[in-house]
């Protein structure tokens, strides 16, 4: 008998709905007409043990315990699931061979393995277990998948770091949470303090935002405009360029502070004669943005319709499990293998079925639509590339035309909002390139530089179907306008110069797209250069299947609120954060481990290059834990916890805060 082991019921039903009929349904499985038996997990069956179950006194809370480090891993079966562990533990004995079919990604084949190791399945069956990846949920699909089977000990490196993340987590979760815990309490706090390896980070970058918000104080700066006129009467403008020499006057983003400069400026260059002295004119292309990985279709979804990240990732696993529509959505990859190229005629054809009804593919898609002559089913995009694609691929439209075509009336609102985002970015795969000429020109009048640009369209190609979205100008140097056609030395008159006067702006606060986009490029929040060097494209904080939930997880432990769309940090947030140490709150360390998981996962590093100097660095985090007491935290840990702090006074530190800084032991203001 041949055991199919699927990672949720919805994909165990899709397995067994390919194989022979009739099928004979039972009590956490299928069996086909052939013998094949499905069977399938409820998400984690196991979890780790508590730190008591390797010692009883680990019950009791005690720095003198501190850190925990097991000799030998145990799990346990989740108490919810335990049936289904049992219905699967019997079926493995009976099995012959043995298919992998969890999820295809880190924490799916993490997930299985876990399971089928826990069961005592014997080394010889282990070493011929097969592995089946499936990224959606449609007949065609899983058949496809089914005759594609691989062997389950290609995929070792992938469990391996999905291993050594769940118990990096546990290590840094437990030893850090308990140690931080015991400290709060001596400063009068009277709940638990959650520290995470990623969630912390998270927490600091959004802690330290507020404080940079907080701590603004708005400056004036002036921008001198020239207004130039060509012999026949074109006009069009210039910003001024401070020279080296202006350098006392310009803050340290270049911008000009000082006013009677300006006035200066521009008084010296009005009415007077200018001259071309360079000129750059490019006909570029622009190609269409690849598909969306999760996190890409998140903070895509946050910006256009105000949706969190976990609303984005609920939504993709209806429309991927319930509905069919879309494939796996939990993956990192915005890149197509070639072999689905030859899907791409049904695809489109599916998504214009479905969306009849959508003035927004009407457009486009329609049989009368200048738009749908602009599609070219035989154009291969950058997004099909079979070396930039590993478990899965890039979150794309299936095949499946819903019944009657009546997407409104089958889909949620917000479902058909994010439905069709998934849609708009695989069809722009077969739109030609957006074209424009790029547009500079350097203006010399008198002494001074002024740089003119702009962009001229050719012609829109894949912006067809992004048209409403707010465009972003490149720079504070483009501004909407049309370049006359220039010559080189061509000679220009410099009419009435204008200084504008703009504001200094505080940073922006985060949102749920803000924060997604900082937890994925986080290299850009790394201090270390060279660390910085390590991180790849790839690399940020947690995964694509766990950032939502980490996210959340600030809200429910209090230490993030939300106002609108914007995202703050909590009296309690703020608190910890002050009470730990650089390194806990700061992403370098947390990026550099995450770092390492993807170069375990690739097989260019092992297990313990991660987890030995992770459990050193444990030690001396517990260590100095010892030296704080988070006083900020008095009388906090209830619903007080969400209070918002008053303006100006989040992060100001008391006369006492400041006397005791020289103390030994660290006392940290809210």
């Amino acid at each position: 008998m041949r055991l199919f082991i699927a990672e949720k019921p919805s994909l165990g039903r899709a397995i067994a709905d390919v194989l022979p009929k009739p099928l004979r349904k039972a009590d956490g499985f299928i069996v086909a007409a052939n013998g094949d038996t499905v069977s399938w997990c409820i998400g984690h069956l196991l979890e780790q043990v508590e730190p008591e179950v390797y010692d009883p006194a680990f019950k009791k809370w005690s720095h003198e315990h501190l850190p925990i480090v097991p000799d030998k891993w145990q799990l346990t079966a989740k108490k919810k699931t335990a049936k289904q562990l049992g219905v699967l533990r019997k079926l493995v004995k009976q099995a012959d061979q043995l298919v992998h079919a969890g999820d295809p990604d880190r924490e799916g084949q993490l997930l299985v393995d876990e399971v089928i190791n826990f069961l005592g399945v014997s080394r010889t069956k282990i070493a011929a277990v097969q592995r089946c990846l499936i990224s959606d949920l449609n007949a065609s699909a899983v058949k496809r998948a089914l005759s594609k089977l691989r062997s389950n000990r290609d995929f070792i490196a992938l469990s391996t770091s999905a291993l050594a993340r769940s118990r990096a987590d546990w290590l840094y979760g437990i030893n850090l949470t308990r140690a931080y815990t015991l400290q709060g309490q001596k400063g009068g706090y009277s709940g638990v303090l959650s520290v995470g390896r990623v969630q912390t980070p998270l927490l600091g970058l959004v802690v330290r935002r507020d404080q940079a918000i907080d701590d603004f104080v708005s400056q004036p700066f002036y921008e001198v405009w020239a207004n130039l006129e060509t012999q026949d009467k074109q006009s069009f403008k210039a910003k001024w360029q401070p020279s080296n020499e202006c350098h006392r006057y310009l803050d340290q983003q270049g911008r000009n502070l000082s006013k009677p400069l300006a006035e200066n400026v521009a008084s010296r260059i009005s009415h007077q004669a200018a001259i071309v002295n360079k000129l750059k004119r490019e006909h570029k292309k622009q190609a269409a943005p690849l598909p969306f990985n999760l996190s890409a279709l998140q903070i895509e979804a946050s910006k256009a319709f105000a949706l969190s990240a976990q609303q984005v990732l609920d939504i993709c696993q209806g429309l991927y499990e319930r509905h069919k529509l879309i494939t796996y959505p939990r993956s990192d990859s915005r890149y197509l293998p070639l072999e689905h190229f030859t899907d791409a005629r049904s695809v489109v054809s599916a998504i214009q079925a479905n969306s009849k009804a959508s003035s927004a593919f009407v457009t486009l898609l329609g049989s009368n639509s200048d738009g749908a002559k602009l599609i070219n089913l035989k154009h291969k995009s950058r997004a099909w590339n079979d070396s930039k694609v590993s478990a899965h691929h890039a979150i794309v439209p299936t095949q499946k035309k819903l019944a009657g075509n009546k997407i409104s009336t089958t889909l949620k609102a917000d479902e058909e909002k994010v439905y069709r985002l998934i849609c708009r970015n695989y069809i722009a795969q077969f739109l030609p390139a957006h074209e424009f000429y790029s547009v500079e020109a350097e203006i010399g009048i008198g002494t001074g530089v002024f740089i003119a640009k702009a962009k001229e369209p050719i012609s829109l190609g894949w912006k067809i179907l992004f048209q409403g979205q707010k465009a972003q100008q490149d720079s504070g140097d483009e501004i909407e306008q049309k370049i006359p056609s220039l010559t080189l030395k061509q000679q220009l008159s410099s009419l009435q110069a204008e200084v504008i006067e703009k504001n200094t702006s505080p940073p922006k606060p985060y949102t749920d797209a803000s924060l997604l986009s900082a937890m994925t490029g986080i290299s850009a929040h790394v201090s270390d250069p060279k660390l910085k060097k390590v991180l790849r494209e790839t690399d940020g904080l947690g995964t694509e299947a766990t950032r939502a939930g980490i996210i959340e997880l600030l809200f429910k432990r209090g230490y993030l609120r939300r106002q609108g769309k914007t995202i703050f940090s909590t009296i309690t947030g703020q608190a910890l954060i002050k009470a730990l140490p650089e390194v806990a709150t700061h992403p370098d360390l947390t990026a550099l481990w995450e770092s390492q998981l993807s170069a375990i996962h690739d097989g260019r590093s092992r297990y313990q290059d991660l987890m030995v100097p992770l459990q050193a660095q444990l030690k001396s985090m517990v260590n100095e834990s010892l030296d704080v007491i988070p006083q900020g935290l008095k009388g906090l840990g209830s619903k007080s916890s969400f209070r918002k702090p008053s303006k100006g006074k989040a992060f100001k530190k008391s006369a006492a805060a400041k006397k005791g800084a020289a103390a030994k032991t660290r006392v940290c203001q809210a």
